[in-house]
Formats: C-alpha cells, structure tokens, sequence
C-alpha cells in the first residue's frame, strides 16, 4: 500500500488503483465552477493590458502570460496582477522530446523542462506541462514502435524524476499530457506512471480528447471521463478543452479534433465532474482564430448553462 499526500490529501494506492477518501474532490463551489481561459489574440505589454484582454472575453484561467526569458521584475508583476484580479495561470508550456533518441536533443529538452518548471513555480502557475515525448527520430510527438514499451516507460520515470529533482517546485506541479502513442496514454497508465515516478510534485494534465483511441471509446467517451476523475482527480491540475469527430465516410477510424461542439466529446459529464474540482482551469486551444475560440467558449458556457455550471 503507498499513501501519498496531494493538497491535503491523501491518496492510497492499493493494487493499482488509487482510493480517494469520500468528498475530496466536492468542497464547496465557489463564484466560478469552471475557469474557463484561452489564447489572447489581443496584444498586450503590460500586466494591466494582459488584465484586461482576459476580462473582454470574461477568461478567469490564463496560459502563463511570459517566456523563459522574461526578467523576475516581470514574472512578480504578472504574478501580483493575476493574484489581484483573481486570474489562475493554468500552466507554462515546456513541449519538447524529453525522450528523443538523439541524446543532444534530449538533453536540451530536458533542460526545457527544468527551465519551464521554474518559470511555472516562480509565476504561481498551477503546472508545467509537456508530453512524455517519443522515439520517434523525425516527430518528437509522433508515433514509434518502441513508445509503448517497457524500456519507453522506465525512461519516462527516470527523465521526469530528473526533472521535478532539479527544480525541487513548492508552487506548482509537472504534469504529463495524455498522447494517443505515447505514455500516458490511458488512464490507468497515468496512474502507474504517477505510482513509479513517486514525487509529490507529479501531477496530471487532464485532455479527454487525447484518450480516445478508438471507436469503442469515441462512442463511450464519458464514461471514459467519468474514470478519469474517479482515479485521477486529485492530482488533476490543469485541463484542455477541444472535441473528437469519428468520420463515417472512411473504411478505418479517423478520429480528427475539432472545435468544441463539433465532435461527440460529452462536455456534459466532463463539465460536471471539473466543477467538482477547485481552481482548476479549462483551456481552449488549437484554434485558427479568435471568432473560433469565441465559439468553442459560447458552446462550452452554453453546456454549463444547461447543468447549472457557470464559466
């Protein structure tokens, strides 16, 4: 049995699946259900400009609003100002190849990874987020041969290890985004990888669209999400928002992501069991547009309308 203590909770680990004590994950809903949040596309050079960019298109969650290169003056000033205007900055993006089999790449994303870590710890960001990486010699996200694989896994744990052990985060957390060929790939793989790299700084980003792998899930997807927050709830830092269409005009499944209400994903459920979490954000991404991510987020205000949800 492994018990692991997570914002105050703890988190038992018996055979595989992890017990979450009863009401951990149903405190109180405040103001905001969800913090829905997104890209700008309004520029901004300034804290106050940032402010109000995300107040015109009502954002209470905000992509990390610096680069790696931003100065600690800047980092502060951005933190205090999303602290006053009760903004969360969802996560700072490292997405690199922390894997890669060219040992020069994967050395420098790995240091990507330590950098964006600070960045996030330093700013308050509720995670830093990448994915595993991959084998793959030409797509650093891309499907290979060896990615689910024993050796693959192992190699995750060691170079996400290094990663949280060079930074030592007391603010924030190093999550692992789900990949269709790539570890984690389902949900019970992201509950081994959280067991085996065992650092309480480990979270989970949560992209529902990102585990539907095939027609059997696409077609059960919430009940897919339903397990997602049962096992991994508490460890859920960060969400993505986007939707998955089966194509019924190809001999074999094609599963393209689209716009939020334009795909089978049961926003419903998944609206649902987020607003039983505190402060964890909703992000649209992977959008051409500011008209499209304004009708991905009147889509996905409309479906929390309909079940009493606000975002």
């Amino acid at each position: 049995m492994n018990r692991r203590k997570f914002g105050g909770i703890i988190v038992t680990a018996t055979a595989g699946t992890m017990v979450v004590p009863f009401g951990a994950n149903s405190g109180t809903i405040e103001k905001y259900n969800i913090r829905l949040g997104g890209p700008l596309y309004k520029k901004y050079n300034n804290p106050d400009e940032w402010i109000i960019a995300l107040n015109e298109l009502s954002y209470r969650a905000a992509y990390c609003p610096v680069g790696l290169d931003a100065t600690s003056h800047e980092i502060k000033a951005y933190k205090a100002a999303a602290q006053k205007a009760n903004i969360v900055i969802s996560e700072v993006g490292a997405w690199s190849n922390p894997i890669d089999p060219d040992l020069k790449k994967s050395k420098a994303s790995i240091e990507k990874c330590i950098n964006s870590l600070k960045l996030a710890d330093e700013i308050g960001a509720n995670c830093c987020v990448n994915i595993s990486g991959s084998r793959n010699p030409g797509q650093w996200a891309g499907p290979h041969k060896d990615n689910l694989t024993p050796e693959t896994f192992d190699l995750i744990v060691e170079t996400t290890r290094k990663i949280i052990d060079a930074v030592k985060p007391g603010n924030t957390f190093f999550t692992l985004e789900a990949m269709p060929w790539s570890y984690p790939d389902s949900v019970e793989s992201y509950e081994s990888l959280i067991k085996a790299i065992d650092r309480k700084q480990f979270g989970v980003h949560l992209d529902p669209v990102n585990l539907v792998t095939s027609p059997q899930i696409y077609f059960k997807n919430g009940e897919l999400i339903k397990n997602a927050f049962m096992k991994l709830g508490p460890f859920i830092r960060s969400c993505h928002a986007k939707d998955i269409l089966l194509l019924d005009d190809k001999v074999t499944p094609y599963l393209p992501e689209v716009r939020a209400g334009l795909g089978n994903l049961n926003y419903a459920i998944f609206l649902k069991e987020l607003a039983k979490l505190k402060n964890i954000p909703l992000m649209l991404e992977h959008l051409n547009s500011a008209d499209e991510y304004h009708k991905a987020a009147e889509y996905i205000r409309s479906v929390g309308g309909e079940n009493n949800i606000k975002l």
